[in-house]
Formats: structure tokens, C-alpha cells, sequence
């Protein structure tokens, strides 16, 4: 009896809680000689760990099964839109299970997770309300026309953490992309806001230019700095936006759940000369940054179109 401990055959040692566990199935565990002792076990409610990883705070509130992660996430995202008023009452669970495609038991653990989360309240026999403070939270934006000024500002008001440093043989599409020979640096930080982590940057540079600053340079100042305080002349830049899943590591480093989606920005840097000075990986938390565009309708009769405005305020 897992939670308030067992006695009898403890069948494993579960490496997640030290201890005899009847999850064993769900856990890493390895056999040990038969004891009878009262063990308790602190992994019931945390879910299985990704192999190699460490439980994050985010695994521990995301329901595991496809279906009840969906139901969480799409609930999750409109009461943090706003779609949902705070006080606000649910539909039931029946409602909700058939509005998602579910069983009910399957709701109930997404809705359990969104509990944890305190964006709900439920109460027996009052039904489940969305949360007075669940408001959506404060994120980064940043103008899409002008993002390149904007990302170097970002970068002087927001501070990293350095998660890895070194020197290394590209991967092939960053090798051509900066016309690279031989090795390069490759840094990966994760940028903060307050306390709250909401990009992920893996930056390559070539090793001629990168020899100027130190591991101790990335960790406290903008790599524009160091490119620009090196001599390098930053003259153009080719950036692409997309979207992509968390993998396990940066999953564990922005704080949310593997498979969680992201924004992806790619960019190449290049000099006077169309030199390659750095190749930027960038993956942002959509509920922590958000790319915003301001357009004017513009031109005459049938050509009249939407065009960026290229120098929109704040």
C-alpha cells in the first residue's frame, strides 16, 4: 500500500523514493530481498521521469495519457486567454468530457491538474469555478517588424543563465549556414524574466571571432555585446519563425513538459563582408513571449494591401 507504506512482500526497491513501492511498473525499480517492514513511498503522485531527466515541477502538475494532456492543455489556455472570467463556473464534467472527445474520468484528471495549477477551484456540490487570480500571465512581446532591436533590448533588460559551453564540430546546417571550418563555440542559455524562464538560445559562433570573450563574458553580458566589443561589424541578418515541441532538456530548462509546443526562431548573423558571425537556435514559451504585428492599409483601388508598420510604438 503505497502513500501511508506496506507491509508484506515489497517486490522492488523503487530508485524514485528509495523505498518499497507498489508502483513499480510506473517507476525505475530493482529487486531486493524479501523484508517485512512498513515502508512509505513519496513517488504515488509523481509521474514517471524521462529517461535521464530529473521530475520537474511541470511533470508533476501535467496529467499523464494523450488524451487527458490535451483536455488540460486546451482548458489551461482558455482560461489564460480570458475566454473563461475569473469566478467564472465550468461546465460540468459530462459537459465537459463530451465537448473534448473523453471519458469523464479522464477530465477529471486534467481538470485535477489545473487545480494544482490554481487556475481552478472545485468544490463539492458548487462545481468547479476558474480561480479570482487566474489572470493571464505577464509575458514578453515584441513587435515583429522591428524584432531585431527589439531581441538585442530584450537581452539587455532580461537576464541568462549559462547551461553549457564549448567548443565543437558544427552540425552540418549550421557549418553552412556560417561558411564555418573546423570548430565552433556553441553556448546554451536560458533567458529570464524576474524569476520566470522563457527562452532557450543555443548559439554557434565561429571559433576566430568567439576566442575574444570567455565563458564568464556569456554568462553575464548580450552576445551582440561581445560580437561588437570583438571588432566584428554586424551588418545583416536572415531569421525564420516557426514552431516546434520541447524535448526533455529544454523541457527541464523552461520549466514546462516534454512535447509542450514552442515558438522557434532561427537566426543567421553576417557581417559586412556576408560572413557568417553567429547562428542563433531561439525557443520561446508562447505564454511567456509573443510576436505582435501593427499593419496599415495601404495603396489604391484593387492593389490596396496590409503592410507592416515598420516603426510602431510600444
Amino acid at each position: 500500500m503505497c502513500g501511508g507504506g506496506h507491509v508484506g512482500p515489497p517486490f522492488r526497491i523503487c530508485l524514485f523514493c528509495n523505498t518499497g513501492c507498489a508502483a513499480r511498473k510506473r517507476h525505475f525499480c530493482i529487486p531486493r530481498p524479501y523484508k517485512s517492514v512498513a515502508l512509505p513511498c513519496r513517488a504515488d503522485n509523481i509521474p514517471p521521469r524521462a529517461e535521464g531527466g530529473a521530475v520537474t515541477q511541470a511533470d508533476r502538475r501535467i496529467p499523464e495519457g494523450g488524451k487527458a494532456r490535451r483536455a488540460y492543455l486546451l482548458l489551461r489556455d482558455a482560461i489564460l486567454r480570458g475566454d473563461h472570467a475569473p469566478g467564472a463556473a465550468l461546465p460540468g464534467e459530462v459537459r465537459l468530457a463530451e465537448a473534448h472527445g473523453v471519458s469523464r474520468v479522464t477530465i477529471r484528471r486534467a481538470l485535477d491538474a489545473l487545480s494544482a495549477d490554481g487556475l481552478i477551484e472545485r468544490r463539492a456540490g458548487a462545481g468547479t469555478r476558474v480561480a479570482t487570480r487566474a489572470t493571464p500571465p505577464t509575458g514578453i512581446k515584441a513587435d515583429f517588424a522591428t524584432l531585431m532591436p527589439q531581441l538585442v533590448a530584450m537581452g539587455q533588460s532580461t537576464t541568462a543563465r549559462l547551461l553549457s559551453y564549448g567548443y565543437v564540430t558544427p552540425p552540418p546546417a549550421v557549418a553552412r549556414a556560417l561558411g564555418a571550418e573546423g570548430q565552433v563555440q556553441r553556448a546554451v542559455r536560458v533567458r529570464m524574466a524576474g524569476a520566470a524562464p522563457f527562452s532557450h538560445l543555443t548559439t554557434h559562433v565561429p571559433a576566430a571571432i568567439a576566442q575574444s570573450f570567455s565563458e564568464a563574458d556569456l554568462a553575464t553580458t548580450p552576445l551582440f555585446r561581445l560580437l561588437e566589443r570583438s571588432g566584428v561589424k554586424v551588418d545583416h541578418a536572415r531569421q525564420s519563425i516557426s514552431a516546434t515541441l520541447a524535448g526533455p532538456e529544454v523541457a527541464e530548462a523552461l520549466e514546462v513538459a516534454p512535447g509542450t509546443a514552442l515558438i522557434a526562431l532561427t537566426r543567421v548573423v553576417r557581417d559586412a563582408d556576408g560572413r557568417g558571425v553567429e547562428h542563433l537556435s531561439a525557443l520561446y514559451r508562447p505564454d511567456r513571449f509573443q510576436l505582435e504585428m501593427t499593419l496599415d492599409r495601404v495603396g489604391q483601388g484593387d492593389a490596396r494591401h496590409w503592410a507592416p508598420v515598420l516603426d510602431a510604438a510600444e
